[in-house]
């Protein structure tokens, strides 16, 4: 009975890119003005362009329809990238975790970094498509791939650039992807539990978003220099590689391009984050709920 009790009280496995699927439904424009941002080309001596100037320019060529444009890839983007990491790091947990004893911070950093690098792979090809289906509207007609959805851009990538391409910038998307992870959900547990040992704080929704709100603060000052240049490298028409294309941007920008579009990043991070976390603890609930009245039910 013990076995099968612990068994079936471990959180199913697609429960994280669940919960950020849904977060993602919530920040996608967000996102998407992100990568505008990061990719925008700064004119000589003209204005940087801002987080509202960009959403006016959105909305005003676009219309309202645009400020979701790539949400099939965001969306497939979780299910792949954040399911594995959720899952993975949920699953080492789970095998190096002593009975009634908190794991220390340098090992759940070392596990997330472990989920996120693997989720990073998982991921790389949605993420390619996502990038590019955000940045398509702000590029000339003729230089737009016009893409009809995540899985026609997949197809279409394989067919005209080579099944590698699905894995273009792995490298720094899956070093991102181990930083986002480990400043994510390694600071997510780590602020949960301080929370909880002041005594001031209870399991609940409060300390949920207290913790999560720190932790995507946390993972956008981490994140931020690899954020941009992911996404350089994923949107770029350079066959010259990332050296050529950070020397041309740093020429370009000065080094100031390595926090371009932080302050939409925290504001879509932030809430993103937020919502995941929050997503995830009512799933978690649920599960509980239901799994208690299944026993209950058997006595």
């Amino acid at each position: 009975m013990g076995e099968h009790k612990k068994k079936r009280s471990r959180y199913p496995f697609w429960f994280g890119g669940a919960s950020s699927m849904w977060a993602a439904v919530f920040t996608h424009p967000l996102d998407l003005n992100k990568v505008r941002l990061q990719t925008a080309k700064q004119v000589a001596n003209g204005p940087k362009p801002g987080m509202v100037d960009t959403f006016k320019t959105i909305f005003r060529n676009e219309g309202f329809l645009g400020l979701y444009s790539g949400l099939t890839a965001s969306l497939l983007r979780q299910a792949t990238y954040s399911t594995t990491r959720f899952g993975v790091y949920e699953e080492l947990k789970s095998i190096v975790k002593k009975p009634n004893k908190e794991l220390p911070l340098p090992t759940l950093i070392a596990l997330s970094s472990t989920s996120g690098f693997l989720g990073s792979i998982a991921g790389n090809p949605a993420d390619i498509i996502n990038v590019r289906m955000q940045q398509d509207g702000a590029l000339p007609a003729e230089k737009r791939r016009n893409y009809k959805n995540a899985i026609d851009g997949i197809i279409k990538m394989v067919r005209q650039e080579g099944f590698t391409s699905l894995f273009r910038g792995v490298g720094p998307n899956s070093g991102r992807g181990a930083l986002m992870t480990a400043s994510q959900l390694a600071s997510y547990d780590e602020f949960k539990m301080l929370l909880l040992k002041t005594g001031m704080f209870e399991d609940n929704l409060v300390t949920h978003f207290t913790a999560s709100t720190l932790a995507g603060g946390v993972a956008t000052l981490i994140c931020s220099p690899v954020d941009v240049i992911k996404t350089k490298i994923m949107s770029s028409h350079d066959p010259a590689g990332i050296v050529h294309l950070l020397q041309e941007t740093t020429k370009r920008e000065g080094l100031t391009w390595a926090f371009k579009g932080v302050l939409p990043s925290f504001i879509r991070l932030g809430p993103h984050t937020v919502l995941t976390f929050v997503f995830l603890e009512q799933h978690k609930k649920i599960w509980r709920a239901l799994y208690s009245s299944e026993e209950e039910a058997k006595l």
